[in-house]
């Protein structure tokens, strides 16, 4: 039978997944049980020669280096490594070329400031962490930047004269949490911005009227989290949407009817990890109790729904504050999420998808979107994200390390953990925290 030009590219990847898996299956369980090992040290070797050279035929990623930077450091962490002094401050002072003088930072030196590439930038200097990284930002100018791509719509422009969509409305109330510049003045009508954005699919589009998309649809949700406005959204129509992105061969597609790909392992996987602690609101959504029992439980059985909130330190209030005033919601928000109970158990079959970016994405080195594709960077960085997410979305608090059973492969597989409504490996988002409020 001959199909559609899409139904036989679904055919022939699901044809070149089963194969894969019946062929580990099939061996014996030595030389299956090493198939399921994630090759640790090839791919933090492959990553740090990727930091120290790239070919010429990087060149046309001339105006994306930030989000090399981020997505190669990032992946590094998740790993539990880190870079050594030498390459840190070249790093830094790289990254620091690239930030305009009048805030914000550009896709390379003398480029102008784009919100894409300023949030790969903060995430990355966030990721290497020290008072040399961190106060390499300018955070009085990056306010300024950010006021200036605010739109009369809610939303904000990805550059001076750019589009306007929801993942540039991400980027930029991410960016001003995380730095603890999150104001009124930033925050005004974006809410309204992304309901707009919520498809009748019940995911969210780029931009209003357009299709649902797995990577706006974390965006949307994050910064509605990130606001205190997420109880707008349709959240169960979300999970459903979401909860039907993973197909057959155990991974996430993007879009309803799209292929699968290994970058969704986070996209789609993270969505479900921020909805795991909205349980109040979707219970109130569906009109249910919301008497809260913890999904998750100990090692040793026990209850986990409770969790205290630890205060913030004292400290110096910020020199941003005499600029614009910051209501500090955003990092108040990033971090009581953080540290509150998980009410809700996985959304999404957790083992399938490891199986899936094991098996499936993961190369000698680096990762790849599906069998057939090359591996590079991006897809390195979010498959790397979502395999984190699918090891602790089990867990009872985000600082609890996952129990053997949620860990698909031997237990060396751990990667650390990452705070989702950044991208960021938790420990680093953790000393961001706290260096911004007494900067």
């Amino acid at each position: 039978m001959k199909g559609t030009k899409s139904q036989e590219e679904q055919w022939m990847v699901q044809n070149h997944v089963f194969r894969i898996y019946d062929i580990v299956y099939n061996l014996p369980p030595h030389a299956q049980s090493v198939n399921f090992e994630l090759r640790r040290d090839n791919h933090i070797e492959y990553l740090t020669k990727s930091l120290k050279q790239l070919g010429p035929n990087f060149s046309v990623l001339d105006s994306n280096r930030p989000w090399l930077c981020y997505w190669i450091i990032h992946s590094i962490a998740l790993l539990g490594d880190c870079l050594d002094d030498k390459l840190e401050n070249e790093f830094i002072d790289f990254l620091s070329q690239c930030q305009d003088e009048n805030g914000g930072y550009g896709g390379g030196p003398g480029q102008m400031p784009h919100l894409a590439t300023t949030y790969a930038a903060i995430n990355a200097l966030i990721t290497v962490g020290g008072h040399k990284s961190l106060s390499s930002i300018h955070r009085e100018n990056l306010y300024a930047f950010l006021l200036q791509m605010k739109d009369a719509s809610g939303g904000f422009r990805m550059h001076d004269g750019g589009e306007v969509d929801v993942r540039a409305c991400y980027t930029a109330l991410s960016v001003a949490s995380v730095l603890n510049i999150l104001d009124d003045r930033l925050i005004q009508n974006v809410g309204d911005y992304i309901v707009s954005c919520q498809s009748y699919e019940g995911g969210i589009s780029g931009e209003p009227g357009s299709e649902a998309h797995g990577g706006y649809t974390f965006c949307g949700l994050a910064a509605m989290v990130l606001i205190n406005e997420v109880n707008r959204l349709d959240l169960p129509g979300l999970i459903n949407w979401m909860a039907f992105r993973q197909g057959i061969e155990c991974g996430f597609q993007g879009r309803t009817n799209k292929l699968v790909d290994g970058c969704y392992s986070f996209w789609q996987g993270g969505v479900a990890t921020i909805i795991q602690r909205l349980h109040l609101i979707v219970n109130e959504q569906l009109g249910l109790p919301n008497t809260f029992q913890s999904d998750c439980r100990t090692e040793d059985g026990g209850d986990s729904s409770n969790s205290d909130e630890e205060q913030r330190p004292e400290g110096p209030s910020s020199p941003v504050n005499d600029v614009s005033g910051p209501l500090q919601e955003g990092v108040k928000n990033g971090y009581s999420f953080i540290k509150g109970p998980i009410g809700l158990g996985p959304l999404f079959n957790s083992m399938a998808l490891q199986q899936y970016i094991l098996l499936c994405s993961q190369e000698e080195a680096g990762f790849r979107d599906k069998p057939g594709k090359r591996r590079d960077h991006y897809h390195t960085c979010y498959v790397l994200s979502g395999l984190s997410v699918c090891q602790h979305s089990n867990t009872k608090d985000a600082d609890s390390p996952p129990l053997p059973r949620d860990v698909m492969g031997p237990y060396s597989n751990l990667l650390e953990s990452v705070h989702p409504l950044y991208n960021v490996v938790l420990d680093k988002y953790y000393e961001a925290y706290e260096f911004f409020p007494r900067a």
